[in-house]
């Protein structure tokens, strides 16, 4: 499943230090003060990149990038949309 293979990723590429459950919920702000994983504006631009590098898919825009990065699963959502994901 994309979301858990992103979960997975950004937790490593980010030092997350808490466990995360396996019941994370994907629909849970993924940047921001009310981020479970205290993900920060850095972070994101971490994302941004792991994303194109991984999957070929390219966030434009820093509107673009909040709207996308809302939440694991609207970034899935992306990747699928652009023909990243298998």
């Amino acid at each position: 499943m994309l979301e858990k293979e992103l979960l997975t990723t950004i937790v490593e590429l980010c030092n997350v230090q808490e466990d995360i459950p396996d019941d994370f919920p994907m629909d849970s702000p993924l940047v921001g003060p009310d981020s479970l994983l205290g993900l920060d504006s850095l972070d994101a631009v971490e994302i941004v990149v792991m994303v194109q590098d991984v999957y070929d898919v390219r966030i434009d825009t820093q509107d673009q990038a909040r709207e996308i990065l809302a939440t694991v699963k609207s970034l899935a959502d992306y990747i699928r949309e652009r023909g990243g994901a298998d």
